[in-house]
């Protein structure tokens, strides 16, 4: 077996440095220009220095999006910004257009290409004329089954990389290219400023009755007939990773640091147990119940198994399931008195129940106890954000160590 390259996204330094750390092979990120997600922070140029310097001397690699869909003035200065990544040590540019292409491929000669799932690619033959044109890897619709990547693979072989997406939000068209957004709020998706109005709940209006809203409902909240469930493909691993996917990709680039190491160790960890002994892997369903606590809508496995698809994007409600708070993050520890040193992400008391985990392996829990201001007076509650305290951990624990607790009924 080929070591896959688990893939994840990067909305700040932070969430990058978080993904490194709890396992990802590589991180995609945005630029200021020519990305596809307005919502997150993105980098400037000398913020991809700093990332590309991080991901480096960590062996791993680093790709930028420039996958928009251009109109005119949009192609201004691609290719000088393409050249800018290159010279920085970005390993390659996630394009979906081929003026794009042309236009970086005239300035920034060496830099890798890969083709985005806003390419909307299906089938080998798109991929053979990419490929023929230089493109070094392409990610494949969300629309292509299991049974079809390899199929794919089989007549591709290893002469161009498959990348797909594994974990995640799913859109309701194909591969992206929605128009939804700009009709109903003048936020074009496919400049990276989607509303997601297929999250909106919707009602019939017959044209001579106005004013009367009809439910298309399913319960007594109404009826989300655009609105999908969450891609989860961490219990069906072993079947991608015989499929021929190089890269499997994680979407999210404006989740939280949380979202990024409790899905990226997941997924790390089911990865490297398959590797270890694909023929004898039995997938711990341990792993599952982890990317179930942070916050996601139902899952599913979208178009991987023809027999399931057509449930990919049946949903009945726009809202997450959320079980569990992220509440600390530990900056130090010091062995010998075992106290951990955290700052503050949600209110948390000396009785709470906590859960604690790093990037590798099972989490384990204890009951918070005593806290400790900075001073080292005892405090009865944690409630200031991003304030520091101090407790005894029952477990040794490292920098960059997250503390979690379950969100009660009531809450």
């Amino acid at each position: 077996m080929y070591k896959p390259e688990l893939l994840a996204p990067a909305g700040d330094l932070e969430k990058l440095k978080t993904a490194i750390l709890y396992g990802a092979d590589a991180v995609y990120l945005g630029g200021e220009s020519f990305g596809l997600r307005k919502a997150s922070k993105n980098f400037t140029l000398d913020q991809i220095k700093e990332a590309v310097d991080f991901v480096k001397e960590r062996k791993k690699r680093i790709y930028v999006t420039m996958n928009i869909i251009p109109h005119e003035k949009d192609m201004e200065g691609v290719g000088d910004y393409a050249k800018d990544l290159q010279d920085l040590g970005v390993d390659a540019l996630i394009v979906s257009d081929p003026g794009m292409f042309t236009s970086i491929r005239e300035k920034a000669k060496e830099i890798e290409i890969h083709m985005s799932t806003q390419a909307s690619i299906t089938n080998s033959s798109t991929i053979k004329f990419w490929r023929d044109l230089g493109v070094t890897r392409v990610v494949l619709a969300r629309e292509v089954s299991l049974k079809e990547i390899q199929e794919i693979h089989k007549a591709l072989g290893d002469s161009i990389e498959l990348e797909a997406f594994v974990h995640g939000a799913m859109c309701m068209s194909y591969s992206g290219r929605c128009l939804l957004s700009n009709y109903m709020t003048g936020r074009d998706a496919n400049m990276g400023d989607c509303a997601q109005p297929c999250r909106y709940k919707y009602h019939l209006v017959e044209e001579t009755r106005p004013g009367e809203y009809f439910p298309i409902e399913e319960d007594d909240q109404g009826s989300f007939i655009m609105n999908s469930k969450d891609l989860c493909m961490i219990d069906h691993m072993d079947d991608v990773l015989r499929a021929g996917i190089k890269s499997l990709k994680i979407e999210g680039r404006v989740k939280s640091s949380y979202y990024l190491a409790t899905i990226v160790r997941a997924y790390r960890n089911v990865i490297d147990a398959f590797l270890e002994d694909p023929d004898h892997f039995q997938f711990d369903p341990y792993w599952l119940e982890e990317v179930k606590k942070v916050s996601h809508r139902d899952f599913t496995t979208g178009f991987y198994y023809e027999e399931a698809k057509k449930d990919a994007q049946v949903y009945t409600d726009n809202s997450y399931i959320r079980g569990y708070d992220f509440v600390g993050l530990i900056l130090d520890y010091d062995p010998v008195s075992q106290i951990a040193t955290v700052e503050q992400r949600n209110r948390l008391f000396p009785e709470d129940r906590v859960e604690i985990f790093g990037p590798y392996g099972h989490d384990f829990q204890q009951v918070v106890g005593k806290m400790l201001d900075e001073e080292d007076q005892v405090i009865e509650v944690a409630n200031r954000a991003q304030m520091i305290f101090k407790m005894k951990v029952s477990q040794p624990v490292e920098k960059g160590y997250y503390i979690r607790r379950r969100v009660e009924a009531n809450e």
